[in-house]
């Protein structure tokens, strides 16, 4: 069998939920290759190695930044996290309307994904897209700055993968 469909899940995405509206989200981010790299597990506590350190200032900058987003909860294995996030943006907020066409929101605020595809501001798609980059530079700079000898970080080969719903 391939190792690539081995592990293969379906997604846990709702089809055609909109992750920009308002609601409690459950995440959970995956280490490449599922690498206990994060944290190391000692006398039933979770301890933070240097890159899981990294990866909770990173976390806990993301809520200081996205005002619409709080963390309810979160826990950082050795090879995952797991959280629960909830989205809130004020009644007046116009980015996620359900009135918006695809086309209009990528030209007036979107980023487009692929064509046809984009990630809505104040979502939680780019709030995961703006955690795995920042999290993938700061990683990179304590590769750099330390010297190790070990495969950096980067779009394509980001620390994470995502499941969320």
């Amino acid at each position: 069998m391939n190792s690539r469909k081995k592990y293969r899940r379906t997604s846990m995405r709702m089809p055609l939920w909109d992750y920009a509206g308002n609601g409690r989200y459950f995440i959970t981010f995956v280490t490449k290759n599922r690498i206990c790299n994060l944290s190391k597990i000692v006398n039933e506590k979770v301890i933070l190695s240097d890159f899981g350190k990294i990866v909770e200032e990173e976390w806990l900058k993301s809520f200081k930044i996205r005002k619409e987003l709080t963390c309810d909860i979160y826990v950082i294995m050795p090879n995952h996290i797991h959280a629960t996030v909830i989205l809130k943006k004020p009644l007046d907020d116009n980015s996620s309307s359900s009135m918006e066409s695809p086309e209009s929101s990528m030209r007036s605020h979107g980023r487009a994904i692929l064509p046809g595809l984009y990630r809505k501001p104040k979502s939680i798609s780019s709030f995961i897209a703006g955690f795995k980059s920042s999290v993938n530079t700061k990683i990179d700079n304590y590769i750099d700055e330390h010297r190790l000898e070990i495969p950096k970080y980067n779009k394509k080969e980001s620390l994470f993968s995502i499941q969320f719903s």
